[in-house]
């Protein structure tokens, strides 16, 4: 966690939606590494652009889901691992961290990442880098139908982490900035954990379906956004190319929402600048300290959950902690989890 007390009241900040370029047809981890740069170079001039346009109070800049690597298509842990995954101290970072000093700027997003303590698995990780360009932020995704997560292998996550590291909040200048990833913004405990640490800005880095209806990744952030009286600042990809998919599968609608649950900006398909918003910490701070209905989260009685989440029990914990696995293992345990739980009448 990071703190720095040179608060701002506000700036602006940018949900940056750029081109996922895919390195699952790279022929091996040199070739993948060197498309990893290639997108690390093209999105250099991209962020100091915006920022020329922007004006230079733009302070934030959000990247979308895995928007180095795009996902795996097939590949095995293993094999996934040595091409796309990053190191957590590695050049990749540094590069980013680069960009970070030179615009001073918080500069976040999301990637596959390797760590020492977990040999032969990744974790899908979330990250904030600060003007100095360092890291103060580390958030692994906590909910992932295909990827290992720090709750497959959780003695020992906490054993490393500890809770705050499952749940981390960095304290900076720009306000309390926290991590969600993706379709974790369907998953209303996450985001309040992460609130009850004093997270202000969620920072939603997404690769999903666009669409003009109402879906539910967007009803949910308008929810996450007024239940936690916090802004989500969610940024899509311009469309994953190098891919077998489709390559506007998931494509635009990347957007700012304040803590009222009003969509500040919100920007179409293809690569685009225009999400950006201010964001008023001090109207958020006025709104959490008033008393009033509206006053959700001083309103929250947690007691009266607690003890009917420590006696439930879904999808298990541990999984991976022993036995290698491969991607079988995540759909058959979910298959487990339903058939105990349709045994047990609860669905």
């Amino acid at each position: 966690m990071a703190d720095n007390t040179d608060n701002l009241d506000s700036f602006r900040a940018l949900a940056l939606q750029v081109t996922c370029h895919a390195v699952n047809q790279a022929r091996d981890r040199t070739e993948a590494r060197s498309l990893i740069q290639d997108s690390i170079h093209r999105l250099a001039p991209q962020i100091a652009a915006s920022i020329a346009f922007i004006g230079f109070d733009c302070r934030l800049i959000v990247l979308p889901e895995y928007f180095l690597t795009g996902f795996p298509m097939g590949e095995s842990l293993t094999a996934w691992a040595e091409k796309a995954c990053l190191e957590m101290a590695g050049a990749e970072y540094e590069a980013l961290g680069k960009i970070a000093q030179k615009h001073q700027i918080f500069l976040a997003g999301n990637a596959y990442e390797l760590d020492p303590n977990f040999v032969g698995l990744y974790f899908q990780t979330s990250f904030v880098i600060d003007p100095s360009g360092s890291i103060v932020l580390r958030y692994r995704r906590l909910n992932s139908l295909f990827a290992p997560t720090p709750h497959d292998v959780w003695d020992k996550y906490l054993d490393c982490y500890g809770l705050e590291g499952v749940f981390p909040v960095a304290k900076t200048k720009i306000g309390n900035l926290a991590a969600l990833a993706s379709e974790e913004i369907l998953y209303p405990e996450v985001a309040r954990c992460l609130v009850m640490r004093g997270a202000e800005i969620f920072l939603h880095s997404t690769s999903e379906v666009y669409s003009r209806n109402l879906t539910p990744k967007d009803a949910a952030k308008i929810t996450r956004a007024v239940e936690n009286m916090a802004y989500v600042v969610s940024t899509n990809t311009a469309g994953i190319v190098n891919s077998s998919i489709p390559s506007a599968s998931v494509d635009g609608g990347s957007q700012i929402i304040d803590h009222r649950g009003i969509v500040l900006a919100q920007t179409g398909a293809g690569e685009s600048m225009a999400a950006f918003a201010e964001i008023d910490l001090a109207a958020l701070r006025r709104d959490r300290r008033r008393t009033g209905l509206n006053n959700l989260l001083s309103r929250q009685r947690f007691e009266l959950y607690a003890q009917s989440y420590n006696q439930s029990h879904f999808y298990p914990a541990n999984t991976m902690l022993e036995a290698e696995v491969d991607r079988k293992h995540f759909i058959q345990t979910q298959q487990t989890t339903i058939e105990r739980l349709a045994k047990l009448g609860i669905i």
